[in-house]
């Protein structure tokens, strides 16, 4: 379960955010939009979250930092010495270019906090930490600091942390965690801060568009579950099966460490998903190509969320309307909220344009944030509830009224009069 998330100098975010799911003290929908957590302070956290913005404002770039962060935990120890981090800074300030980058998560694991994060810049690790509350009191199990103008690299651990430390030490390099290297070298106490990263963190960028065949393989375990999403879409689907041919495959490993698209050759058995449409007494097979965009989106994505679901996992997905009729983007939303159906703490994070989905019925204040750029172009994240909007405001007429900002400033017609003219 994310507890928080914090970024600083990151592409368009140039100062430091803050992105908390932890729930406020308001009790609306506190059952069905938020979970108990068991920690002394946190109390409730939210079942899922909404970013609303303008184009370009922030909000792919605040997954895509999620989705780095995912990147240096599971593969900088694989790194040859003289590779680079992928990592952007703010270039449009001369200062920001030369300073790191920072990300920090604040996760719930098997009921105890772990708030792990790091600074690094394209050649090395700045710093990196690891607080662990297994009681009120944080354990400080990692410490390490890189001091630039004397080149002098420092680890300090705590006693919590079980294992040869002293060996993951020297093995870690430069550009590499400690953390990522010490689990290469089997360190068990690690094991379940990067287990989070490397299976529950699951972030999804270009609309949540997937290869269809993680989908594709669940049909035969959980048949009864995909067709119920298709047929709840009221897409005309009356069954969904899987056809066995040779070709080639275009497979996504969703639930290992490379989450990798991998290519078979043409002699490979592919399995292919089958769409029964009727009409009467007519019944006719479909392939995957002649379904509709939103067809094929709700498919690919119904593997993975069923999945997320089961197992409690993070589910991130930029602009998940895209394609998708709003009705269904709120059923899918829904289900993260359902108690009965999301057993196991489950969240839901989402940017969309789709204002109908700002409904006090639906989200609490405390599950709507807004991005947008200052006039340095600088992303700033902003809660909902630092506007103090009544109970059952209208979020939606408030947000596009501009009373809560990330709306885009547009100045007149996209062409001016002058342009059709002088045609």
């Amino acid at each position: 379960m994310l507890l928080e998330f914090r970024l600083r100098n990151y592409r368009t975010f140039r100062d430091e955010a803050n992105f908390s799911l932890v729930a406020s003290a308001d009790k609306a929908l506190q059952t069905e939009n938020t979970a108990e957590t068991d920690l002394r302070g946190v109390g409730r956290s939210v079942r899922s979250a909404v970013i609303y913005g303008p184009n370009a404002g922030g909000k792919t770039t605040l997954f895509r930092a999620l989705q780095l962060m995912r990147g240096v935990v599971v593969e900088s120890a694989a790194l040859t010495p003289d590779q680079q981090l992928n990592v952007q800074p703010f270039r449009l300030n001369e200062e920001s270019k030369h300073e790191p980058t920072l990300f920090e998560a604040t996760v719930l694991i098997d009921g105890v906090r772990h708030q792990y994060g790091f600074e690094f810049t394209p050649g090395r690790i700045i710093s990196e930490w690891l607080l662990v509350y297994q009681t009120a009191r944080p354990q400080r199990w990692i410490n390490r600091t890189y001091d630039r103008k004397t080149n002098k690299e420092e680890f300090e651990f705590s006693t919590y942390l079980t294992g040869p430390k002293r060996v993951w030490q020297d093995a870690t390099r430069p550009n590499g965690l400690f953390l990522s290297t010490a689990i290469q070298l089997n360190s068990d106490a690690l094991r379940p801060l990067f287990q989070w990263f490397n299976v529950a963190l699951n972030v999804f960028l270009d609309g949540g568009h997937l290869p269809l065949d993680y989908s594709t393989n669940m049909i035969a375990k959980n048949q009864d579950a995909i067709l119920a999403m298709l047929t709840a879409a009221d897409m005309g689907i009356t069954n969904v099966s899987v056809e066995r041919t040779k070709g080639v495959q275009h497979s996504f490993i969703f639930d290992s460490q490379t989450r990798q698209i991998q290519t078979s050759d043409g002699e490979a058995e592919i399995a292919l998903p089958k769409f029964q449409h009727t009409v009467g007494k007519v019944k006719d097979q479909f392939d995957y190509a002649d379904e509709s965009q939103g067809t094929q989106k709700l498919f690919a994505l119904a593997g993975p969320i069923l999945d997320i679901i089961e197992k409690g996992y993070l589910l991130v997905i930029d602009e998940l309307d895209r394609s998708l009729h709003p009705l269904l983007v709120r059923q899918i939303v829904e289900t993260f909220h359902d108690p009965a159906i999301n057993r196991h703490g489950a969240q839901l994070i989402f940017s969309t344009h789709d204002t109908s989905l700002l409904d006090p019925t639906l989200l609490r204040r405390d599950q709507i944030w807004f991005v947008e750029k200052d006039d340095a172009q600088a992303a700033t994240l902003v809660p909902l509830t630092d506007f103090s909007p009544r109970k059952n405001e209208a979020f939606e007429k408030g947000y596009l009224t501009g009373r809560y900002g990330g709306v885009p400033v547009l100045s007149g017609r996209l062409l001016p009069k002058s342009v059709n003219a002088k045609r």
